[in-house]
């Protein structure tokens, strides 16, 4: 910055104002850009089908295809055969949505939500949710959709779609929209997942609870992630002083989506109804000592290895708490004496002499 008026408050706040401003058209443009390529990307592939020309002009139609768009436009990348195909794919997997789809993506005028929400994902993204989907149009927009709404890296989306997030999401067995208002049941509902995938932890034979609940807390930022956007970790173990008696929940949390808290109790073993009592008393607790009025209630999560669907479901009839039972899928277990095998340090530097 100029040495002569870098001390200008009003100087160095229009400074700051430009500069946000032209990286907000940065953004703008890069997405104006994103949205042309695609609509682009859906004709190429809409010509691809119309045309037959797999039929039309034999088998090795696209990568002729892909040559000759290269001659022809040299300096522009994308026209490569691979590519071409997921254009076709594109097309393909969303053009029967509806008749007028097509129409709308190829128009420049104002378009309805489902097009926009195609247009604002990046290609590379685009190629990940056709390769996973399979052609399943309803489960491609689930994850159009939430990476729109959460604004997902493609590292983000590859993790969503290896551990069926379709699949599970909002599956949990629960009384949400029985003990809340609309619409927070539903939102409350849609938050949750069964099962919950554990296996980024590294967990040893016959852990127990305690080992567990240290080794989501240790690997937070991933428990988070599984967990769902808008989850913020408060405490694990989380002291609450009810009259004359202390009282831990395993995990306290609060969503900035729903506006509430949220308690997760993480359970080693098969689904007991008396969970639900122990879970309501810590959900009840928590509405009391920590919400505020203008917070929504409470919600609370129940994590097991396994559970009788028929027996969760009388268990939460019986409770007043909003509470929500999933299963925890956690596949790589190490043997109970797996330090023991690795070599000590004294040992690898023995067999460097």
């Amino acid at each position: 910055m100029s040495q002569l008026i870098k001390i200008d408050k009003e100087y160095v706040q229009w400074i700051n104002e430009l500069s946000s401003r032209f990286k907000s058209m940065q953004i703008k443009a890069a997405t104006k850009v994103n949205q042309e390529m695609l609509a682009y990307y859906w004709m190429l592939g809409k010509d691809i089908v119309d045309k037959k020309a797999d039929s039309k002009w034999g088998s090795s139609f696209l990568g002729n295809l892909s040559l000759d768009l290269k001659e022809r436009l040299p300096d522009q990348r994308g026209f490569s055969e691979t590519n071409l195909k997921y254009m076709k794919r594109f097309y393909q997997l969303y053009s029967d949505i509806r008749p007028q789809l097509v129409d709308e993506l190829d128009s420049h005028e104002i378009r309805p939500q489902l097009v926009d929400e195609l247009c604002a994902v990046p290609w590379g993204h685009h190629r990940y949710i056709i390769d996973k989907c399979k052609g399943d149009v309803n489960k491609a927009l689930f994850y159009v959709r939430k990476t729109v709404e959460n604004d997902w890296s493609r590292a983000v989306l590859l993790n969503c779609l290896d551990t069926d997030l379709y699949e599970r999401q909002g599956k949990a067995i629960s009384n949400f929209t029985n003990r809340l208002p609309p619409p927070q049941g539903d939102l409350a509902q849609e938050i949750t997942k069964d099962p919950y995938n554990f296996d980024f932890l590294a967990m040893r034979e016959g852990f127990d609870e305690r080992e567990l609940k240290d080794a989501l807390t240790s690997n937070v930022v991933q428990f988070l992630m599984e967990l769902g956007s808008g989850f913020a970790f408060v405490g694990k173990e989380y002291r609450l002083v009810v009259g004359q008696t202390e009282k831990f929940c395993d995990l306290l949390f609060y969503n900035t989506n729903l506006h509430c808290y949220v308690v997760v109790e993480v359970k080693i073993d098969k689904f007991e109804s008396e969970y639900i009592g122990q879970l309501g008393t810590y959900v009840t607790a928590v509405n009391h000592i920590l919400k505020s009025e203008i917070e929504n209630p409470t919600i609370g999560i129940l994590i097991c290895k396994e559970k009788d669907n028929v027996l969760a479901q009388y268990a939460l009839e019986s409770s007043s708490q909003p509470i929500g039972i999933s299963e925890y899928e956690l596949s790589k277990l190490y043997p109970a004496n797996f330090k023991g095998t690795l070599p000590s340090i004294e040992e690898i530097e023995r067999q460097f002499k």
